[in-house]
């Protein structure tokens, strides 16, 4: 099978982010985003996901750092969207459950190529609007997720079950989990000759 790979690059004002991408790899990663929390959520996700990951970003973190966290959602959702090209024989549906102390993660994504994204949904207790030891949040999690859906088009939907008022333990296990569930839709089935939609084409 020919190997699903892509390499996008994208610049701004605000932004400079590079990404190279390797479906069906060995989960080897190099991520440089200059947010430390995120870079240890896409190493995750790239190994769980048995994905070959590159990224490198540089962007106005002196400002903030929403910039620079939505616009890798943006190039990594291209760079999936590219590797999978027109998506002939994927399974194209994914979800797993995943673990990580008190908390439960539940991820679903769906190849579709309508991108969709509303928000991480919780059972939890309440937890601080923004991490203070590592300037991240769920908010900026949720601005990463909507910026990849909708660039790959992927219906994704996550809920976590915690009690748990740690950030870096309720992210863990969802981004884990992304890496499963779309290690699962983007693997070929060699049952299926065309595109899985009876539409014949997912954009």
């Amino acid at each position: 099978m020919k190997k699903r790979i892509a390499e996008i690059k994208r610049k701004t004002k605000e932004t400079q982010i590079s990404v190279k991408l390797l479906i069906g790899g060995q989960g080897r990663s190099k991520i440089d985003t200059g947010i430390g929390i995120l870079d240890h959520m896409l190493e995750l996700f790239s190994f769980h996901g048995l994905f070959d990951l590159d990224i490198s970003a540089k962007g106005d973190l002196k400002v903030d750092i929403h910039h620079t966290n939505e616009d890798i959602g943006i190039v990594l959702g291209d760079a999936f969207k590219k590797a999978l090209g027109d998506k002939k024989g994927i399974k194209r549906f994914g979800s797993i459950s995943v673990p990580m102390e008190d908390v439960v993660a539940n991820v679903v994504v769906d190849i579709s190529g309508r991108g969709f994204f509303n928000g991480i949904k919780s059972l939890m207790l309440k937890l601080p609007k923004i991490d203070k030891d590592r300037g991240y949040s769920f908010e900026y999690a949720n601005h990463f997720f909507e910026a990849f859906a909708k660039r790959l088009g992927m219906n994704l939907d996550i809920n976590i079950a915690s009690s748990n008022p740690d950030l870096h333990t309720n992210l863990e296990p969802v981004f884990k989990g992304l890496g499963i569930a779309l290690d699962q839709a983007t693997q070929i089935d060699p049952r299926r000759k065309g595109v899985p939609s009876t539409k014949g084409v997912i954009d």
